[in-house]
């Protein structure tokens, strides 16, 4: 079992990566939506199995990606259009796939990642107002278009997560996380609306309640994936 190296092409590497017993794992959703805790509770439950997990998070994940993390996050300055942000992850994603998601999964890791392409979507494009199909031109040009084999979509009304983020962060949001109710409501829409259309991808889970109990529905989601 060869592992892809940095420079390999990643439309190589997911030939490869379709033969392999590796899983790529996304995890999304708006704000406050849990995202971070599922991930690393999953990893954890695939650790404990002794399979090897790779958690990640987008943007960053590589020395560059989270270089491009605080340029888009940071509040400081007048910040980017939705056109700049597009191009700004669309680049931070290329390298995290190249260098870290794909050589991951060819040697039968399992990736769980917090956001990756379906962010985009559903930030540049529903709140953005940026088209799908440029986006995901976007993601084949910078990332040969590699798609998770499984997306968790972690669904919880804006109102409820704004409620979580202020008296999880208090006054310290990031730029996105910081736009307006209208914005993050547009987001949590087309979430939904991305994965009515790959119901094979996707799993939608309510994220209102305790971690637990969105836990274990999340291992009973993924039963046919998880290793025997």
């Amino acid at each position: 079992m060869t592992a892809v190296e940095p420079g390999t092409t990643v439309v190589t590497a997911q030939r490869e990566i379709d033969r392999l017993s590796g899983r790529f794992i996304s995890f999304e959703g708006g704000e406050g939506a849990g995202k971070s805790t599922q991930a690393r509770m999953l990893a954890d439950a695939l650790r404990a199995q002794g399979t090897e997990v790779v958690i990640t998070r987008e943007p960053g994940g590589t020395p560059g990606a989270e270089a491009i993390r605080t340029l888009l996050l940071t509040t400081e300055g007048t910040g980017w259009n939705a056109r700049a942000e597009a191009l700004l992850f669309a680049a931070a994603r290329s390298d995290h796939v190249e260098r870290l998601i794909a050589p991951a999964l060819a040697r039968g890791a399992w990736v769980v990642c917090d956001r990756y392409l379906d962010s985009s979507r559903a930030y540049q494009g529903g709140g953005g107002g940026l088209t799908d199909a440029d986006l995901l031109a976007l993601h084949a040009i910078g990332s040969s278009g590699l798609l998770p084999h499984r997306t968790v979509l972690l669904t919880l009304d804006p109102a409820i997560a704004a409620t979580r983020i202020a008296l999880r962060d208090g006054d310290a949001v990031d730029r996105i996380g910081g736009r307006d109710r209208a914005y993050h409501d547009r987001v949590d829409a087309a979430f939904r609306a991305i994965a009515r259309t790959a119901p094979d991808r996707f799993v939608q889970i309510d994220a209102s309640r305790n971690a637990q109990a969105i836990h274990r529905d999340i291992l009973a989601s993924l039963a046919a994936d998880l290793p025997a």
